[in-house]
Parts: C-alpha cells; structure tokens; sequence
C-alpha cells in the first residue's frame, strides 16, 4: 500500500501529463473542433440522431431480428449526409486523437506496472499487434 507522500507525488506527476497534454497544439485544435460541435445545435442533433439510429439498428441484430434494405440504406445515407457536415466530422476526427493519446497513455503505462519499469517507445511498438486490430495503431 503507497502512503500519502507517494500518492501525492503520483497525483502532482499525473497532474503534470494532463497539462502536457492539454498544452499540445494538437490538443488545443482538438478542444476547439469539440467546443464548436458543442455550440453547433444541428450539428450535434443530427448526431445524436444517428446515434440512436444505430443503437435501435444493433438492438434489432442482437435480437436476431433482420434489418430491411430500407433501414440500411436510411442508415448509411444519415452516415454519409453526417460525414459532408464539417463541424460534425471535425468532432468525429477530434474524438479519434483524443483516443489515441488516451491509448497511447494507456499502454506506458499498463506496461510499466506490469514491467516494472519505464518501457521504451520501442518496447511499446514491438507490443503492439499491428494494424486493423482496433488498437490504436
């Protein structure tokens, strides 16, 4: 069990990463698509709408249930007409880095618990599993 004196160490370096982070141009950037989408009413209910859209659609399958060429169809054309929509796809992109900081966070430090040690951005790479496995590469 750590003491007060080394979880106040922790939480001060912890503190730290997150200023680093937020201090990141790319992060700034990142902040303002996400503070525009929040301000853009019809950006974020269209969405929302497709949102739910998807959830019923996902609902239906695992409830073994088919899905109509028509609900597809409707589906993908909401995708597409959300996808043209510049603040809408600027909050996806922003949504996708902070993703990858927060994976890339994640696995330093997953592997120094579990290594005890610090790893090295080598040591990161040949533990990634390589590409199209949802893992952040």
């Amino acid at each position: 069990m750590t003491n007060q004196t080394e979880d106040t160490a922790v939480v001060q370096k912890t503190r730290e990463l997150c200023q680093t982070i937020l201090d990141q141009p790319s992060m700034v950037l990142v902040r303002q698509r996400i503070d525009t989408f929040m301000g853009d009413d019809a950006a974020r209910a269209q969405y929302q709408d497709l949102v739910a859209k998807g959830q019923a659609l996902q609902e239906k399958q695992q409830h073994a249930l088919p899905l109509s060429d028509e609900e597809v169809r409707e589906f993908q054309s909401q995708r597409e007409q959300l996808l043209q929509n510049p603040v809408a796809c600027g909050f996806l992109d922003a949504q996708e880095q902070m993703r990858a900081v927060q994976h890339s966070v994640n696995k330093f430090l997953t592997m120094t618990l579990e290594s005890g040690r610090v790893p090295t951005v080598e040591d990161v790479e040949a533990a990634s599993c390589g590409h199209g496995c949802n893992c952040g590469h």
